[in-house]
């Protein structure tokens, strides 16, 4: 797997089972030892490569422990300081990090809950740890435009260097991307109040305020929709993406001969945004099986389908995604019958994750 899919596949696993993991320790092999091996590269059973429970006397304490330190050439590059999973990252937890941050070679310091990844360096003072992290890795909510970066952590390619000369434009890019994420997300006085005496002249009085503020709230999340929309458009060569509406049928259907009928390449079907946003999360599911290049999707004009090697006879899922009210997932047995089972929102495909595993294994 590329390492864009072992990261997005850890964090399937994360998602699942993030909720039954309650201690500090269960976090470390559920979900920061994968991290460790998988992502990074790093054999966690060879004392060469990666030291647990590192110990190093820091001033007059001695014999404090932070988790893992990754070594390479006998000196420590990383420190990696772990919470447990459900307990959210404070800078509070970082105080052994800065610690032995100060003692040690590392130039990159990790605090993980084991889905959030903080990276910090020594931009600020050299040999000093700085208090905002340079790198934010969100394994529930991936930044693409951070992984290029990641991968030079890895044991392949380490290239701390080019890492650390990064850092610093990361840190303020990163920082930038959060507070303007938050603005859209719930705008803060001084936002609600700089956009809007760009577009209203008269005095900006708390009754404008009040009217104005989920006015702004409202036209963000219109904006970001657009952009969204637009991007889609430009890669699909399409200029537009009306829904098709459609009855969603009830109850299970046998499947060969429809996917056969309704599975051809109709010119007529339109892909929306929510269809393609709906497969990418069947094919993260399904590549825990099989390669991801062998997961694909065919439009049609009743509903959207996953594939599996473009074969109309190996169906993984449906999206029926075109009523204007509810949505389906289509879901198959080891006969090809489909099961239509009513979801609210895409996130609830994660729930039936056990189902297309299944049936990618029937194929596979």
């Amino acid at each position: 797997m590329e390492f864009a899919e072992r990261l997005a596949a850890l964090a399937l696993k994360v998602k699942n089972q993030r909720e039954a993991i309650q201690t500090e320790e269960a976090t470390k092999n559920a979900f920061i030892m994968p991290f460790i091996s998988t992502i990074l590269g790093y054999d966690v059973f060879n004392p060469l490569e990666v030291v647990p429970e590192f110990t190093a006397d820091v001033g007059v304490k001695k014999g404090e422990k932070i988790d893992y330190a990754i070594m390479r050439d006998g000196e420590v590059q990383i420190l990696i300081e772990c919470k447990k999973s459900t307990e959210p990252l404070r800078i509070e937890h970082a105080s052994q990090l800065y610690r032995y941050f100060a003692v040690t070679n590392a130039r990159i310091a990790v605090l993980t809950n084991g889905e959030s990844y903080h990276f910090y360096t020594d931009l600020d003072a050299p040999n000093r740890m700085d208090d905002k992290p340079f790198l934010v890795l969100d394994l529930s909510d991936i930044d693409e435009t951070l992984l290029p970066e990641l991968s030079k952590l890895t044991k392949d390619v380490f290239d701390l260097d080019s890492v650390i000369s990064a850092a610093e434009e990361l840190k303020y890019v990163g920082q930038l991307k959060r507070a303007i994420a938050a603005q859209f997300r719930e705008p803060s006085d001084d936002w609600v109040k700089f956009v809007t005496t760009r577009v209203y002249e008269g005095s900006f009085t708390q009754k404008v305020r009040e009217q104005f503020t989920p006015l702004v709230t409202k036209a963000s999340k219109q904006f970001l929709n657009d952009q969204v929309n637009d991007r889609l458009k430009t890669a699909l060569g399409s200029s537009s993406f009306p829904s098709i509406p459609a009855e969603a049928p009830t109850g299970a259907v046998t499947s060969e001969a429809v996917v056969e009928a309704d599975l051809d390449r109709d010119t007529e079907t339109e892909t929306t945004l929510e269809e393609l946003e709906g497969y990418q999360i069947v094919k993260a599911i399904a590549c825990s099986e099989v390669k991801p290049q062998r997961v694909v999707h065919r439009d049609a004009k009743s509903y959207f389908a996953v594939l599996l090697d473009d074969n109309n006879r190996k169906p993984i899922a449906r999206l029926h995604f075109n009523g204007k009210k509810q949505k389906y997932l289509g879901l198959f047995d080891a006969a090809k019958v489909e099961t239509k089972h009513a979801i609210e929102s895409l996130d609830e495909i994660y729930s039936h994750a056990e189902a297309i595993r299944e049936s990618v294994k029937a194929y596979a």
